[in-house]
């Protein structure tokens, strides 16, 4: 992983040092490792890692007039209803571009001729060591639905601008949904997309 510009030169971090570790639970998706560990500090700790299994893909997807297409659905952990990006787990084996394109189409029924990816993210890194990688995607055509057999999800188009204002009220707070759109909003006013592209987002409202 690269080093920060200002991190250059600077002695050697202390890293975290393992003396145990193992499972205390796993299923299909996740596993749950507990460690005895000593800290940057010299002082033990007991550490629990949540380790899933698959790679976090996420997409929003940007339609030419400056929408984008987002996603409904109930989520299990808090109890809530979340509008988020299409995004989904990913096989470890799996090209992860792939997964994405098909985590679009599954859930939005969009398909996309352009992709670029704009983000790489350690989601709560204190916790777990889950990995996610972000892209945007224009050029957009219909294809055929297919949700997970427990999904039921929604499906609406706004102007970006808006999924910046509501991310703003507060109303949208999936992680990975904020990160990708504040990065699509720096890209775009920041002239590393498309000229068209960026004017259709930050202008439609």
């Amino acid at each position: 992983m690269p080093v920060p510009r200002w991190a250059e030169g600077l002695a050697a971090p202390v890293p975290w040092r393992q003396t145990s570790g193992h499972a205390v639970y796993e299923n299909p998706w996740v596993r749950v490792t507990e460690h005895q560990a000593i800290a940057p500090t010299g002082a033990p700790a007991l550490y629990g890692v949540l380790r899933p299994k698959h790679l976090a893909a996420g997409v929003l997807p940007i339609h030419a007039d400056g929408t984008v297409t987002l996603v409904g659905q109930s989520r299990f952990p808090h109890r809530n209803y979340s509008w988020e990006m299409p995004e989904g787990g990913v096989p470890f084996s799996e090209d992860p571009l792939a997964g994405a394109q098909r985590e679009l189409a599954e859930e939005a029924g969009l398909a996309a001729r352009t992709w670029r990816e704009v983000l790489r993210m350690e989601l709560s890194n204190s916790v777990t060591d889950e990995r996610a990688i972000a892209w945007l995607a224009w050029d957009l055509s219909e294809v055929d639905k297919d949700p997970d057999p427990t999904e039921v999800i929604a499906i609406v188009r706004v102007p970006f601008m808006t999924l910046i204002a509501e991310i703003d009220r507060g109303s949208i707070r999936d992680a990975f949904t904020v990160a990708t759109a504040l990065r699509a909003y720096h890209m775009a006013r920041e002239h590393i997309l498309p000229g068209w592209l960026a004017h259709a987002m930050l202008t439609r409202v």
